[in-house]
């Protein structure tokens, strides 16, 4: 009587379920590192932007506050993006001629808007109000970085659901007072976390709504 399976059958079986394994690890690996790359959650990447802009130079060494060209930050879910005219505000009458600043003197005598890449960007199931951060003492640096240091804007952070959790669980820890909301050097002091929990009260934040309710950032 002949043997169904091969004498070797039962090497190549094992063989084959460990390649499946591993496979199967080994594709789980890459999809987790993919997933926290820079080419999908963008962070780290400077983009090309229509003309150069130093966010170091303007609202740091110049001290250009971030409402000047943001201007709906405190009252909208967008902060905005500056129209030409706000660019010309000054280079109307400082660097002029500059090379640099061609494509803003195009925009402002055809009438174009400038087309601004969005950097920190967010997946399109996400909903974020920057106007409810900010007035509840979610400081801009805290999202963004210290723009006074960026000489090309990028985003310092993966803005991820972990990102975006560890503080809606913890609010106290980056609540920071309103007149400091804008401060990019703003460091927690050692008792944030008496201050946070005082600025909870007096901000009236519902912690629990922050993470009970799905629709507050899925809409």
């Amino acid at each position: 009587m002949s043997q169904l399976f091969q004498p070797r059958a039962d090497a190549l079986f094992r063989f084959l379920l460990w390649v499946a394994f591993l496979g199967a690890f080994l594709a789980v690996a890459v999809a987790e590192a993919l997933s926290h790359s820079p080419y999908l959650t963008g962070r780290s990447i400077v983009e090309a932007q229509p003309t150069e802009f130093s966010h170091q130079h303007h609202a740091g060494e110049l001290g250009i506050d971030c409402r000047y060209c943001h201007t709906s930050v405190e009252s909208a879910a967008t902060a905005g993006m500056p129209p030409t005219h706000t660019c010309m505000t000054c280079h109307s009458q400082i660097w002029t001629n500059a090379r640099m600043l061609a494509p803003v003197r195009e925009s402002l005598a055809n009438n174009v808007p400038l087309r601004w890449k969005r950097v920190g960007r967010l997946p399109a199931y996400v909903y974020f109000d920057h106007s409810v951060h900010v007035d509840n003492g979610v400081g801009c640096s805290s999202c963004h970085g210290d723009m006074t240091r960026m000489q090309m804007t990028y985003q310092p952070h993966a803005f991820s659901m972990d990102f975006c959790l560890s503080c809606h669980q913890a609010p106290q820890n980056f609540l920071r007072p309103r007149d400091k909301v804008m401060d990019m050097q703003w460091q927690p002091p050692s008792d944030q976390d008496k201050i946070g929990r005082r600025l909870l009260a007096q901000y009236h934040i519902n912690v629990s709504g922050l993470l009970s309710d799905c629709s507050t950032c899925h809409r």
